[in-house]
């Protein structure tokens, strides 16, 4: 009886021709290719910022391109949204923030990730060395108007404008050439974050309260009397326009202490700075001046006004001698930092497959 021969499983294709995914910066996809997509990106998410971001050199222009348009798709993602249009269903929010961190982690390895705005970040981390703890503390903040976060204190509403801005401008600051261990430029690049978030909240009180949001700290509605849920009651209207004044002053003085550190910037990236901060503050300052009547409509700059910033953005630029702020804000990225790390944190949702297997 013969001995039964012994069967050796074969591969389903030979060795010789299976391949690792390389990595690559931008998975694999062409740099000409992403920086069209990224300017469509911030051309449809923010008229302002990509009028400002027209100013820089073309280097330094595509780099912003590249990080907005990662910003705006995990924002949507997040929110469930395109391009910051109306809030869609919160379900699925705890799958969709798992789904940023992998695919932010992909984009950090130089694998492709199938979308177009990852793959940009891949390409705009590795050229300017961005860094994952950059890219979480800025998903902190998607995660927490994911999970309908609010404030209770104001130390609670500085450590969220760092997540969705602050934090945004220290990877622009990278983007725009300033060395990781420049700190006070990076504080600087915090200050000018902060500063646009800030001028945000004051002007769409209206517009997140209709999506059930309030980025209000408890503590200042407490303050002035406001129940739960009615600051946008007609009632306190006056009460409203006084806290958003609180928050205009808190922008102009980070506002402020921006233009120093744009005053050490190359000309073009002060200027685009200048310009952005001008427009991002009158928006602000117009909240203030309408008082009572801001949340009537929404209230915005039109092209026309946004020029004349540009060309005052323009001749402050040449000038380059900010002027030394009278106080500093209350704020500070070093305190905001030390908060955000000893802050209970929010745990990550479980690396999930994004399919099933």
């Amino acid at each position: 009886m013969r001995k039964p021969r012994r069967v050796v499983p074969r591969m389903l294709a030979p060795s010789r021709i299976l391949r690792t995914t390389p990595s690559q910066a931008g998975g694999g996809r062409e740099r000409e290719d992403l920086v069209d997509y990224a300017e469509h990106a911030i051309a449809k998410g923010s008229r302002s910022f990509a009028l400002a971001s027209r100013l820089f050199d073309r280097d330094t222009r595509e780099k912003v391109w590249l990080l907005y348009a990662w910003c705006r798709r995990c924002d949507d993602l997040a929110d469930n949204q395109d391009h910051g249009g109306t809030l869609g269903e919160e379900e699925g929010a705890e799958r969709r923030l798992t789904a940023i961190r992998l695919l932010t982690e992909r984009a950090f390895e130089g694998l492709p990730t199938a979308d177009p705005a990852f793959d940009a970040f891949g390409l705009v981390a590795r050229e300017s060395g961005l860094t994952r703890e950059m890219a979480e503390d800025v998903i902190m903040g998607f995660e927490l108007d994911a999970r309908g976060w609010r404030p209770r204190s104001e130390a609670d509403l500085a450590r969220y404008c760092y997540h969705v801005a602050g934090a945004v401008g220290v990877m622009m600051a990278q983007v725009m050439g300033v060395p990781r261990d420049d700190s006070w430029m990076l504080d600087r690049a915090c200050d000018l974050g902060l500063a646009f978030q800030l001028a945000n909240i004051a002007r769409d009180l209206d517009e997140d309260d209709k999506a059930d949001r309030c980025y209000l700290p408890v503590e200042w509605l407490v303050e002035e009397d406001i129940e739960p849920g009615q600051h946008l009651k007609p009632h306190h209207r006056q009460e409203l326009t006084d806290i958003a004044a609180r928050l205009i002053r808190r922008m102009e003085r980070h506002e402020a202490y921006a233009r120093l550190g744009a005053a050490k910037l190359p000309f073009r990236q002060r200027w685009a700075i200048l310009a952005a901060a001008r427009i991002y503050g009158a928006i602000g300052r117009r909240v203030v001046e309408l008082g009572t009547r801001a949340w009537d409509h929404r209230v915005v700059i039109g092209r026309l006004e946004k020029l004349r910033h540009v060309a005052a953005a323009f001749g402050e630029a040449v000038r380059n001698k900010p002027e030394e702020p009278p106080e500093p804000p209350a704020w500070t990225r070093g305190a905001i930092l030390i908060d955000v790390r000893m802050a209970q944190p929010i745990p990550p949702p479980p690396m999930e497959p994004l399919a099933d297997e």
